[in-house]
């Protein structure tokens, strides 16, 4: 998530901006210098277990990924509740396109977020009111894309090692690149560079008894989103057919419904692990599954592209920084063609296609 998401635009009231800066200016004066903090005989252990991790993921991703190194989450900031900010995304309620809003500097994105509670709710109330499907999510961390050291936060060390280390690497990998107005470009990229880094993570940091039981937690994690995925093109097949509305919105709920049941299914099959339960019984919609698609749609494109860059990060960074400049048509062909799934179309991206050809040489 940006922090920038939460600044002003033109057509943003004033509140909406003084929550924002009221809000960030609190995560922040409440940050302390980790160093400080390990520094304290009284610092409860399993807190000190997750501000070690940190540092030691902060620095792997300089050392192993190519990740910036600067000062974010070198501080730490308790901010007594369970999530830093909550986005609102919504679409309308035959479509899975999220409805945006647009920023200074970032652009537009498909979400607006708050660092209140309530100030989310009611903004998804007027939303939900208009006829839109409404989702809102709460955040555990944000990046600042390098304008402020952006802190550790309670918000993220209450997650499991594998989690809090994905996300280090997720929100760095933001402050390596940014494309203004795609965020779908922009999370699929540094969830790719997340999962990726964590596999090497694994392969380097855990003992040999615990690699087996983080990689079945990653590829049960991938197996999920594969399956919203899939809801969410069956829904998009019911909102792209010549059916009347009352008819596609009967179909909607079938597929969600059938969502359901198959998650049923999927869940024997990791011997009742019941992780995603809470997420998936509550407020399940369009704009729920589009915020997992923005996330996690392109991934595999991003994957694709790490390897025909010869697995080496700097590589892959500046095909992405390639990727990022494009215009937005020629970038969404080029990430198209990497898809497992696409039709062999490589003549419509020649650098991808010379990518390809110079494998494993550099550009």
């Amino acid at each position: 998530m940006l922090w920038f998401a939460t600044t002003c635009s033109g057509c943003a009231t004033v509140s909406y901006f003084a929550q924002a800066l009221h809000g960030h200016a609190a995560v922040m004066w409440r940050a302390q210098p980790v160093d400080a903090l390990l520094r304290d005989p009284a610092l409860a252990p399993a807190l000190r277990h997750k501000l070690e991790l940190s540092q030691a993921a902060r620095a792997f991703a300089t050392s192993q990924l190519g990740l910036p190194a600067n000062r974010s989450y070198t501080k730490y900031a308790d901010l007594g509740r369970e999530h830093v900010v909550w986005n609102v995304f919504a679409t309308p309620a035959l479509s899975l396109q999220p409805i945006k809003s647009c920023f200074p500097l970032v652009g537009c994105l498909p979400y607006r977020g708050y660092f209140q509670s309530e100030a989310a709710h009611q903004a998804a109330q007027s939303l939900a009111a208009a006829g839109h499907d409404v989702y809102v999510g709460g955040v555990a961390a944000y990046s600042t894309l390098g304008w402020f050291a952006d802190p550790l936060l309670n918000t993220m060390t209450r997650w499991d090692d594998g989690r809090l280390v994905q996300v280090l690497f997720h929100e760095l990998a933001h402050q390596k690149l940014y494309c203004r107005n795609d965020s779908d470009f922009n999370e699929a990229y540094a969830t790719a560079v997340a999962r990726l880094g964590y596999r090497v993570w694994i392969e380097h940091t855990l003992p040999a008894n615990e690699r087996r039981r983080a990689l079945d937690a990653d590829q049960r994690d991938d197996e999920f989103v594969s399956l919203l995925l899939a809801t969410r093109k069956r829904l998009q097949t019911v909102y792209d057919s010549a059916q009347s509305d009352a008819a596609k919105l009967t179909a909607k709920q079938e597929v969600l419904a059938a969502l359901r049941e198959n998650y049923r299914l999927w869940r024997d099959r990791w011997h009742g692990y019941s992780g995603y339960d809470t997420w998936l019984e509550q407020d399940l919609n369009n704009a729920k599954l589009a915020s997992i698609a923005t996330y996690h749609d392109l991934v595999p494109a991003f994957i694709e592209l790490f390897r025909i860059s010869g697995s080496d990060y700097e590589r892959f960074y500046r095909n992405a920084e390639w990727l990022a400049q494009r215009p937005a048509a020629e970038r969404t062909v080029c990430l198209r063609i990497l898809l497992p799934a696409a039709d062999d179309a490589v003549a419509a991206c020649p650098y991808i296609a010379r990518q390809t050809r110079l494998l494993p040489r550099g550009i």
